[in-house]
C-alpha cells in the first residue's frame, strides 16, 4: 500500500476512500483484538483466582494432614510409654515375686529344720480347725476355709482345701 501520508497529499478520492476503508477495518480488527486481549485477561484472572483458591485449599488440607500426622505420633508415643511402663512395672513385679518365692521357701526349710519335722499338710489343717467345740463352729469354719483356700481365688491351694474337706469330714464324724 502506498505510504498514508502520499495519500493524504495527493488528495484522490478513490486513495482517500481506500485508506478510509483500511482505517476502518484496521480499527475493527484492534476492536476485535482489544476485546479477544480483555476476554483472555478476564479468562486468565479467574483461573488465577481459582488456582490460589485451590492451593489455598490444599495448603490447608496439608496443614491439616500434618498435624493429624503429629497428634497420632504423639498419640502413639504415650501408647508405646505406658506399654513400655507396663512391662517394666512386669518385669520388676517378676522379680519381686521371685525374690519372695525364694524367700518363703527359705523360711519354710528354716522352719522344718527348727521342728525337726517337715511341714504336713494333715497337721497344717487340723491347726485351722483348731478351738472348734461344737458342730455349727465347725460348719462355719469349714465355710470361711472353703471361702478363702478356694482355688478359684487369688491366693488358693487345691491341695489345702482336700486336706480341709478331709480334716472338716474326719471331725463331723467324731461329733
Amino acid at each position: 500500500m502506498m505510504d498514508i501520508e502520499e495519500m493524504l497529499k495527493s488528495e484522490d478520492d478513490e486513495a482517500l476512500k481506500e485508506l478510509k476503508t483500511f482505517l476502518f477495518k484496521e480499527r475493527i480488527r484492534l476492536e476485535n483484538e482489544k476485546k479477544e486481549l480483555a476476554e483472555n485477561r478476564d479468562r486468565l484472572l479467574k483461573e488465577r483466582s481459582q488456582f490460589r483458591t485451590e492451593m489455598d485449599m490444599l495448603n490447608h488440607r496439608i496443614v491439616m494432614e500434618k498435624k493429624r500426622l503429629k497428634d497420632d505420633n504423639l498419640f502413639f508415643e504415650k501408647k508405646m510409654e505406658i506399654l513400655q511402663n507396663g512391662f517394666r512395672q512386669l518385669d520388676a513385679d517378676r522379680s519381686r515375686l521371685e525374690k519372695e518365692k525364694a524367700r518363703f521357701s527359705l523360711e519354710k526349710e528354716l522352719w522344718e529344720d527348727e521342728q525337726g519335722v517337715p511341714v504336713n499338710m494333715e497337721t497344717v489343717s487340723s491347726v485351722l480347725f483348731r478351738g472348734v467345740t461344737n458342730p455349727l463352729a465347725l460348719r462355719k469354719r469349714y465355710k470361711d476355709l472353703l471361702k478363702i483356700f478356694h482355688p478359684d481365688n487369688l491366693c488358693g491351694d487345691a491341695e489345702l482345701v482336700q486336706m480341709i474337706n478331709r480334716e472338716y469330714e474326719k471331725r463331723k464324724k467324731a461329733e
